[in-house]
């Protein structure tokens, strides 16, 4: 098995995530979805839309979230979106809730426990999608964002 490249900067910019991810030497193929975690209400753990900007402008991307299942400022499409507006996503980016329309199945044919996976219908809109994640305390499972 081969081992995986681990990448790492001590310098947290904007301008270096787009040199990170040009470490890669990957371009992703056609429509983008950039996956983010938003924001909670009233939580300010999260990566700003403005710190995102050179990345999304560098693969043409499209901001995509989905409805959380637990109560909150985005367990609704419309919440979800009047939160992306508060916490301006909205005003610099396309946004789109993959599943204000549905969800789909994806078969996990090779799954140990989980065989089939829902998502977002909207998923089948993208022909990429860039993640990007943050750490922090999660209490239900230690890792968080995105």
């Amino acid at each position: 098995m081969e081992k995986s490249k681990v990448y790492f900067s001590k310098e947290i910019s904007k301008e270096n995530l787009v040199k990170m991810y040009d470490c890669l030497n990957v371009k992703l193929p056609g429509k983008i979805a950039v996956k983010v975690h938003s924001g909670e209400d009233g939580n300010q753990n999260y990566l700003k839309p403005e710190f995102m900007k050179d990345i999304i402008e560098h693969v043409n991307g499209t901001i995509v979230e989905c409805n959380t299942a637990y109560e909150g400022a985005r367990n609704t499409t419309e919440k979800h979106k009047e939160l992306m507006k508060k916490h301006k996503w909205s005003e610099f980016y396309d946004v789109d809730i993959m599943d204000s329309n549905g969800e789909m199945e994806l078969s996990i044919p090779e799954g140990k426990v989980i065989k089939v996976n829902y998502v977002g219908e909207h998923l089948k809109n993208y022909d990429s999608m860039l993640v990007i994640s943050h750490f922090k305390g999660h209490p239900m499972g230690g890792f968080g964002g995105a």
